[in-house]
């Protein structure tokens, strides 16, 4: 059995991830600030797999450990953590953002994935592979900013902040944790409340963070998309 912690699961790429893994056979904790809502999808449209809703606000200490307490009283282990949570913060321009418009995306966006790694690190090296992904995004790479016409006109300040740090924590977890297979996974621009509805389906969005979920031979500390390893 696969046991798989999946972050801000009640909506959109965090949703069908923790839902595709579960009817692939994973069991499947669906953590979200509002865990009632991941058990109300679940009850409109059942899964064909065990998938459980579970209280876990990246943003807490107290709930991140409380989640992980949870998951060790009923699992003892966890092959695979998730982080997906994340928020777009303002579009607003240069002349309007200051450091408080930072604060919310980095504390969701990075300082997140940090709470929920180090609390669950002690049930990941108990599996056998275990797998440390975190969801970042083209806005985030150097090689997409600089390189991409898709990117060319896109200006916003906290969340490709945001990111790019992002990418920088999984080559420092990878160098600092051998045994775990870290990666960094980007969706590509895809239809959500972050895009208004630009891009790709969820389904696509989705599919590369599973298969880094299920991946068990990395290598370690890269970036991927669709297509594969991606330029950072």
């Amino acid at each position: 059995m696969t046991v798989v912690v999946v972050t801000g699961a009640s909506r959109g790429m965090g949703t069908l991830t923790a839902r595709r893994l579960a009817e692939q056979g994973c069991t499947v904790f669906a953590g979200a600030r509002r865990p009632a809502a991941v058990a109300e999808q679940l009850r409109q449209e059942p899964v064909g797999g065990d998938l459980r809703p579970l209280a876990l606000d990246v943003t807490d200490d107290a709930s991140v450990a409380s989640a992980a307490q949870e998951v060790e009283a009923a699992a003892g282990a966890v092959d695979v953590v998730v982080n997906n949570a994340g928020v777009a913060g303002t579009w607003a321009g240069p002349g309007d953002v200051g450091p408080e418009d930072f604060r919310e995306v980095l504390d969701v966006n990075v300082l997140g994935p940090v709470r929920v790694t180090r609390a669950f690190l002690p049930l990941l090296l108990r599996a056998e592979r275990p797998r440390l992904v975190m969801v970042s995004s083209g806005m985030g790479s150097f090689a997409h900013q600089t390189g991409d016409p898709v990117y060319a006109d896109i200006a916003h300040l906290p969340y490709p902040a945001s990111k790019a740090a992002l990418d920088m924590l999984v080559v420092q977890y990878a160098k600092a944790l051998p045994q775990v297979l870290v990666t960094a996974v980007d969706p590509g621009l895809t239809a959500t409340d972050f895009t208004g509805g630009a891009g790709h389906t969820v389904a696509e969005g989705a599919a590369p963070i599973i298969a880094a979920a299920l991946d068990t031979v990395g290598p370690s500390g890269r970036l991927v998309d669709a297509d594969g390893a991606a330029g950072w």
